[in-house]
């Protein structure tokens, strides 16, 4: 479990609070954005998603970022960290003020899919910003500890952000209007954010070591050493394989919740029932999350990061895949979030050893490029399992076969990620790690 006196060590730091801080208010204003674009375009009694539909939509939204990302991940290794999130913060704001608009005038074609995919890939940008910032604020046997705490805290923010919305939504009557007043909440979060940044020093966050150079060439050259440095170091590219593994069995889930919760659990015609019952479901994935990141820095220390990653993925491959495939085909909504914390519980303890691997393996003038490709694969990977379920699935959301082949997906990573350890995987700075 998380130590207290480890956590209180961790929180001591002024600097490492400011930019929890940026991460905490910035994933509250990308969960208000979520909530306000699921209101609008999936949710919206008119407009109708199928499986396909809703593929296409992640697809536009994550793979163009995911294609641009490594090469933004070089700037984070030249430009200064903390100018990087206090003006990437500020143009997700000023971005999201079209979105604003083209939601009051009932606009949900192709140009709100580009602006959106604008807010999204520079908050992706920041995301890898952060998490490559972390070690800059944080001792270095304190690190898995804080790898637990801020991405945990993140997506806890960003759920209750979601919630929240949802809920605002619905004191002001729904409808576009209140979509469009969700999003104006979001934009003061991401300016807020921005500011929090304004109080670290401009260098405190890094890059240090030489950095690369202005010409696109250097970019490319950067971006060829950010992949060169995960093939010396393998376990870190190790690490970020079982992540997108996971994120694959995540894509598709995610897929036949929205679907089952909206074509299964419900009439067509209640759209905010269905709405609600994917904010539960998306709220127990992120309690799943908050369980293991409590659990996860201990267990990581006595166990090893690999055994302990491999356990999580087997115990949702197995348990938690028969929940799903149990709540999807009785059906019962309440199995159906066991399910989904299961799979969250082993999405943030995998995630939480990954990161540190990643952390202690590559040198900090690579780690900008390294977590950007890392937060590409993610991205690239999301979007597959969400392809693949559309491909094979019913609009029902109920598919118990392509529900099983994921778990089996889950097991056999476990079982090779286990075995391909070269040794035990040491997640703090103790003698021998």
């Amino acid at each position: 479990m998380v130590a207290l006196p480890a956590l209180r060590e961790v929180l001591a730091g002024r600097d490492f609070r400011r930019l929890y801080g940026v991460r905490l208010v910035a994933q509250t204003g990308d969960g208000l954005l979520q909530a306000a674009l699921a209101t609008f375009v999936l949710f919206s009694p008119e407009r109708e998603p199928d499986a396909v539909k809703v593929a296409a939509a992640f697809a536009i939204l994550l793979l163009p970022y995911s294609v641009i990302g490594p090469f933004a991940g070089v700037f984070l290794d030249r430009w200064r960290r903390r100018n990087v999130l206090v003006r990437a913060n500020l143009l997700k704001a000023l971005v999201t003020l079209p979105i604003i608009l083209l939601v009051l005038a009932g606009n949900d074609g192709p140009l709100l899919g580009l602006v959106v995919l604008t807010v999204l890939g520079i908050g992706r940008f920041v995301l890898a910003g952060l998490s490559a910032s972390l070690p800059h604020v944080v001792a270095g046997r304190d690190l898995v500890t804080a790898n637990a705490l801020t991405p945990t805290s993140g997506t806890i923010m960003a759920a209750i952000g979601a919630l929240a919305g949802v809920a605002l939504r619905g004191a002001l009557g729904g409808g576009d209007t209140g979509s469009a007043a969700v999003l104006a909440c979001a934009v003061l979060a991401y300016v807020g954010s921005a500011g929090i940044a304004m109080l670290l020093a401009a260098d405190r966050l890094g890059p240090d070591g030489e950095r690369p150079g202005d010409t696109f060439r250097g970019v490319a050259v950067g971006l060829v050493e950010g992949i060169r440095e995960l093939r010396v170091h393998v376990q870190a590219g190790r690490a970020i394989v079982v992540v997108g593994i996971h994120r694959i069995a995540f894509g598709v889930l995610t897929a036949g919740g929205l679907l089952l919760v909206r074509y299964t659990f419900n009439d067509l015609t209640a759209a905010d029932t269905a709405l609600n019952e994917f904010a539960l479901l998306t709220g127990a994935a992120a309690l799943g999350a908050l369980v293991g990141a409590i659990l996860t820095p201990g267990a990581s220390r006595r166990w090893g990061a690999v055994a302990w990653s491999a356990f999580a993925l087997a115990q949702a491959g197995i348990v938690g895949i028969a929940l799903v495939i149990a709540g999807a085909m009785i059906p019962a909504f309440g199995i159906l979030l066991a399910g989904a914390a299961s799979i969250g519980f082993a999405g943030q303890s995998v995630k939480v050893c990954s990161d540190t691997l990643v952390q202690r393996h590559v040198p900090d003038d690579h780690l900008g490029r390294v977590f950007s490709l890392f937060d590409m694969i993610v991205n690239v990977c999301l979007v597959a399992g969400i392809v693949v379920f559309a491909i094979v699935s019913p609009t029902s959301g109920q598919a118990p076969l392509t529900y099983a082949a994921v778990g089996i997906l889950l097991v056999a990573t476990a079982v090779w990620y286990r075995l391909r350890r070269p040794n035990r995987v040491r997640t703090t700075d103790e003698p021998g790690g």
